[in-house]
């Protein structure tokens, strides 16, 4: 049984001594492990795992003579399991193979299921993401193009990477909305989406007009990705979780009776949700 402190990795093994998975087979294991959130590997004929860093792998293959033993690095560093797929193996059985293999970690994947593609057709090598971002997930290739380097540093939820980006060509898989979520990307999208001012429409133009219409493109966007419901339930853990850490502080009663209750805060999640409709409805001339 592998421990759950360790750093792990999934490989899917199609190498010497191993008989390859079919195309549809091969592409329903992959997803049903990614929608897992497990970090993955491919090995095909010929191919290596080049990022063995430390902790372990779990390799999962139809070798032909089962399963290999476990193995362990010289220094210790790197430990490998193997498991046996079978011929026929869906994506769920892959999940369970992995999950019977990994134990109480497969409770904890070590790479959350949130991380930027770059769309290379549409991207332009302006480098405006690897400025942007705070957490270096960019870097750049030795050919000089912009990469995902650190997908693992990536923050959930987080796609402000793509609204910087002014050709639309970074996709969140995991995002609900397009066309960040890699749908077909329109004309719109990419005015919408850049939230760029026109310097020379400042300059030489009118710039109460350019700002208005900066401000409805911003108002047009936030309200079609507004989730109403998500940001009232969140509202309330956190009040549930506030509740209990000043009721173990022994905060004084007159500041908890300040603190607004669960009906309090449906009240001004719905006050908040009439007002947004009634922006998005009346418009305005608000910068």
């Amino acid at each position: 049984m592998i421990g759950s402190g360790q750093s792990i990795r999934v490989v899917l093994y199609e190498g010497a001594g191993a008989a390859p998975l079919g195309d549809g087979q091969r592409l329903e294991v992959l997803r049903a492990l990614l929608e897992k959130g497990y970090g993955l590997s491919v090995v095909r004929p010929g191919g290596t795992v080049s990022d063995a860093r430390a902790g372990t792998l779990l390799v999962l293959g139809r070798f032909e003579n089962g399963a290999p033993a476990a193995y362990v690095d010289a220094p210790g560093d790197v430990k490998v399991h193997f498991a046996q797929l079978d011929a026929a193996a869906t994506g769920a059985a892959a999940v369970a193979l992995v999950e019977a293999a990994l134990g109480e970690a497969a409770r904890r994947p070590p790479w959350k299921p949130w991380f930027p593609v770059i769309d290379y057709q549409r991207c332009t090598n302006c480098m405006q993401c690897l400025s942007f971002c705070l957490f270096d997930v960019y870097g750049v290739s030795l050919e000089g193009r912009i990469t995902v380097q650190n997908e693992s540093n990536c923050k959930t939820d987080c796609p402000a990477c793509s609204r910087v980006c002014p050709e639309v060509a970074i996709i969140f898989p995991k995002y609900r909305f397009g066309p960040i979520n890699g749908e077909e990307v329109n004309p719109e999208d990419v005015r919408r989406e850049a939230m760029k001012v026109d310097i020379s429409a400042l300059l030489g133009g009118d710039i109460y007009a350019a700002l208005r219409d900066r401000s409805e493109r911003a108002r047009s966007r936030f309200s079609r990705e507004r989730d109403e419901e998500r940001a009232l339930a969140e509202r309330q853990r956190c009040l549930a979780r506030l509740q209990k850490t000043i009721e173990a502080m022994e905060v004084p009663p007159e500041v908890l009776a300040s603190l607004p209750s669960a009906d309090e805060v449906r009240a001004r999640a719905q006050q908040a949700r009439a007002r947004a409709e009634a922006a998005r409805g009346g418009g305005g001339n608000q910068v």
